[in-house]
């Protein structure tokens, strides 16, 4: 071993028998590596695609470095046979093979001569723009690894995109014209409708997309930081799955205008009905408003409003979208005055309630003063002179038209304050009015 050459020590047989067996593994491993990537679907794809962008600079650069790969495997065979020849001269090698063996086995004994389309792309551990190389085997293998590993990973990186991304923007875009045909169908058109618009928006977007993943794969991948391994990383599907949203909120807004449809006929019966009832009542507060102003003196009666033409408008116009089958424009119409109609009927009760306010008034003061004269007959005083000329005054002023609620009030006032001193009622039973006694012995 103290004999050395540029090479360093002179390697014993033993030396050059494990050096010669862990580079056959070597050469066996990287065959197999060559060979897989050779056949890898990403690879033939890569090849026949028109790439642009950035897979199109990474394809070129990777191209290159296959290239490179099989001219560095080739010399690296070349380099192991040769030693194996000569390790095969003689059972025990002399010492200017084990000194020729040493020098292959471990000096840069190796020199890799391409041609300029071979290199020119392909990065080099002396730099670009030369033609040769010279390496030892070890560094070799090391280089070979190295292009490997930057080439099957853009070859994975671009394949995982072509597998993930296409196929699930055709399935949308399948999607995308059911619903395009479907939203057609019920007047959802671009221009005349927000979701008409939407859906044209994606459609574009879709097709643009396609034909980008497509040519420039690798503009849509995310690699895993820190990740070594060869494809290490997930396709980008931020705008696929931004429009599939996009789609999914249009399909429900369709099928909210396919529920119009369906229901439309019913919901605009409802909405005759129900302003049918409302203009009944609003007809009723006018009918009581005349009565209560024929009846009651001396009150404010509130003026009835006439049913709104404008509802009436709506809903003709309503009646029409459905006719034409223009159910994206029925839908928010049919929203609007279904809110409106029951509006206007709480309306139209309110009117009828403050018109015929007085008249409950009016029946109110007849039924407690018939309430007391009751609670007289019971007590025998029915006959009394005085009671008597309280009540007849009270009765005329509440029977007769128009009746001044006022003075009415105060005449049943009055009586009630007559029968409560003629039968020593408490003040506090005053108040609460007459009590049914009948049950009394």
């Amino acid at each position: 071993m103290g004999v050395t050459d540029p090479a360093g020590p002179v390697m014993d047989r033993d030396e050059v028998d494990r050096a010669l067996a862990r580079l056959g593994a070597e050469h066996e491993a990287i065959e197999t590596s060559l060979l897989a990537l050779q056949d890898h679907a990403g690879r033939r794809l890569l090849e026949g695609a028109a790439l642009t962008g950035t897979t199109r600079e990474r394809w070129t650069s990777a191209e290159a470095s296959i290239t490179l790969l099989w001219a560095y495997f080739d010399t690296y065979t070349d380099a192991l046979r040769s030693a194996r020849e000569i390790r095969s001269r003689r059972r025990w090698s002399s010492r200017e093979d084990l000194v020729e063996l040493t020098e292959l086995l471990r000096g840069e004994s190796v020199t890799i001569a391409g041609s300029a389309t071979a290199t020119a792309n392909a990065p080099t551990l002396s730099g670009p723009g030369r033609l040769s190389e010279s390496f030892s085997l070890v560094t070799l293998v090391e280089r070979m690894n190295e292009l490997y590993a930057s080439s099957l990973d853009m070859v994975v990186a671009a394949d995982a995109v072509w597998s993930a991304l296409p196929a699930r923007i055709d399935l949308l875009a399948a999607e995308l014209q059911r619903t395009r045909k479907l939203a057609h169908s019920v007047g959802v058109r671009p221009g005349e409708h927000p979701a008409g618009d939407d859906l044209e928006r994606i459609t574009h977007t879709l097709t643009a997309l396609r034909e980008q993943v497509v040519s420039d794969p690798l503009a849509y991948w995310l690699p895993t930081r820190g990740s070594s391994a060869p494809g290490g990383g997930r396709p980008d599907t931020t705008v696929y799955d931004r429009e599939a949203r996009a789609l999914e909120d249009v399909r429900r807004e369709i099928d909210a205008v396919l529920t119009v449809r369906q229901d439309a006929e019913q919901r605009l019966v409802r909405l005759r009905d129900v302003l049918s009832r409302a203009d009944r009542t609003l007809a009723e507060a006018r009918t009581a408003r005349g009565e209560v102003l024929a009846k009651i003196a001396a009150t404010e009666v509130p003026v009835v409003g006439g049913p709104p033409t404008v509802l009436q408008e709506q809903l003709a116009t309503a009646a029409e979208y459905r006719r034409r089958g223009q159910w994206n424009r029925l839908s928010p119409l049919l929203e609007s005055l279904e809110q409106r109609a029951e509006d206007e009927l709480l309306r139209a009760r309110e009117s009828l309630t403050a018109v015929t306010a007085p008249l409950a008034v009016r029946a109110e003061l007849r039924g407690r003063l018939d309430a007391y004269r009751a609670k007289v007959a019971r007590h025998g005083l029915a006959e009394d002179p005085f009671l008597i000329e309280r009540y007849d005054a009270a009765r005329r002023m509440l029977w007769s038209a128009p009746c001044d609620l006022r003075v009415a009030e105060q005449a049943v006032l009055r009586y009630q304050h007559a029968v409560v001193e003629l039968l020593g009622v408490p003040r506090a039973a005053q108040q609460r009015g007459p009590q049914d006694h009948r049950g009394e012995q």
